[in-house]
């Protein structure tokens, strides 16, 4: 429900208020009027009284006592005289006329003196009883104490109609006040406001002769250049953080564009060096078949040793190959589950006689009837040996190293643990050793790519491979794997 406005609500208040002192006025207009002219009413009847006696007395001695009635009962109109009644013992019944309400009132009232009238009530009308003393009898009178209050009422009506006639030019004249002086302004301010809520950058003060609105629009104009700047200096910034944005994306765009071409960079000093050195050694061993004058027997281990190059290469390329498909060859997915028990012994027995592990010590805990994983056999030892060798790698020089491979059962999953007791991973490098192409080995010793392939056919079997940057003491690399089959029982 819509609030009434402010114009009719200050017509209701003044109305109420007039509505108000008019009620009260009025009552005591009417109070003091009823009693003044009571008040004169009985003044005049005692007046009236005093003059009747006067008169009945003076007619009593010219004219006998129906006369006399008859002509008092001429003058009452006109006179205020309301009855009269005449008893005496020389009269059988009394003689009397006028209203039987003020006969009544007559017959009862007890016999008094002449000197003092009595005020009588008949249907709430002021009676005044006057005894008139007679030769042989009484004659009582009943005056009319009100002839004047009667005129009261008109009095009253006047009043009101005269008192609403001001009040109604009253609220009128208030209405067309507020409404020039303030409803007016105010909707004029209201509607400055809302073009400026429309997108106006200037508040139109409307001109007033009244202080308090004036002041007002001054104050309004004030605060709305104040949000107006606030506004523009937002806008500025707004627009500083997007060139700010935009220059930050172009300059990552740069750093990525530029870590490729570095990655490329390691990348082809790493393949230079890993395939340029076999296929040097192949030329070379192809040269001297070609040249002839070799035993058999220098033949066949100078065949072995271009065969064993050859492989090498092949294996570089393979790694590339796998990398660029992480997961897509079909042993990644269509192998059958794998045994990480028999994947991690397998392991241990490929790298008992390596010669980086000569002087390491690698110590197996496996806890027995883990369940089968999703990733196959082949791609557990290639996982776990990966990591076993990095760790040589990272051991390598160094007094009483040692490697050890944990596996256990967590929850759903099969948790592989390969920790060391090596220097651990730096915390500058941590983000960046699952990047393909990332190392920390010389040139020609790795192409960065064995964490990253690792970390990729582990994803692909729904599994993960990730640093525990909280192990202290060596680096330790977590593998968690799907459980594919339960736990034989």
């Amino acid at each position: 429900m819509r609030a009434p406005g402010l114009r009719l609500q200050l017509l209701l208040l003044l109305g109420g208020l007039l509505g108000l002192s008019f009620l009260l006025l009025h009552l005591a207009l009417a109070t003091f009027t009823k009693v003044t002219l009571r008040r004169l009413d009985e003044s005049q009847a005692l007046a009236l009284a005093g003059l009747s006696s006067d008169y009945v007395r003076e007619l009593e001695r010219r004219l006998p006592l129906n006369e006399l009635m008859a002509s008092l009962q001429r003058s009452a109109a006109g006179s205020g005289l309301v009855a009269a009644q005449a008893t005496g013992p020389d009269l059988v019944e009394p003689i009397q006329f006028g209203e039987a309400a003020a006969l009544s009132l007559l017959s009862a009232a007890e016999a008094g003196s002449a000197a003092h009238p009595r005020l009588l009530r008949a249907r709430e009308q002021a009676l005044l009883s006057v005894e008139v003393p007679r030769a042989r009898g009484t004659l009582r009178l009943a005056i009319n104490a009100e002839p004047s209050s009667a005129r009261a009422a008109t009095l009253i009506q006047s009043f009101r109609l005269y008192a609403s006639l001001i009040a109604g030019s009253l609220l009128m004249l208030v209405y067309f006040a507020l409404t020039r002086l303030i409803v007016r302004p105010l909707d004029d301010l209201s509607e400055a406001a809302r073009g400026v809520t429309l997108g106006s950058r200037q508040l139109l003060v409307p001109t007033t002769r009244v202080r308090e609105l004036r002041e007002l629009g001054t104050s309004l104009q004030r605060m709305t250049d104040s949000l107006l700047a606030k506004e523009d200096s937002l806008q500025r910034e707004i627009e500083r953080v997007e060139r700010a944005t935009r220059e930050l994306g172009n300059a990552q765009r740069d750093l990525v564009r530029s870590e490729r071409l570095a990655s490329v960079g390691r990348l082809a000093a790493g393949l230079a060096h890993e395939i340029g050195n076999p296929i040097a050694a192949l030329i070379g061993l192809q040269d001297l078949l070609i040249d002839g004058d070799l035993e058999p027997e220098e033949q066949r281990d100078f065949i072995k040793r271009m065969r064993s190059e050859t492989e090498r290469v092949n294996r570089t390329l393979r790694d590339l190959l796998q990398f660029a498909r992480p997961g897509g060859e079909p042993s990644a997915r269509s192998s059958p589950p794998g045994d990480v028990e028999a994947a991690i012994h397998d392991t241990a027995a490929l790298v008992m006689h390596q010669a980086t592990l000569r002087d390491v010590e690698l110590c197996i805990d496996v806890h027995p009837g883990l369940a089968r994983v999703t990733l196959g056999s082949e791609q557990l030892i290639q996982v776990v040996l990966n990591l076993v060798l990095n760790a040589a790698d990272a051991l390598e020089g160094r007094t009483g190293a040692r490697i050890s491979v944990r596996a256990s059962a967590s929850e759903d999953c099969v948790q592989i643990a390969v920790e060391d007791n090596g220097e651990g991973v730096p915390s500058r490098i941590a983000d960046h050793i699952f990047e393909p192409f990332f190392t920390t080995k010389e040139v020609g010793r790795g192409t960065g790519l064995g964490l990253s392939i690792c970390q990729s056919l582990v994803a692909a079997a729904g599994g993960s491979l990730s640093l525990d940057a909280a192990h202290a003491g060596g680096a330790r690399f977590v593998v968690q794997l799907p459980v594919a089959e339960p736990a034989p029982a």
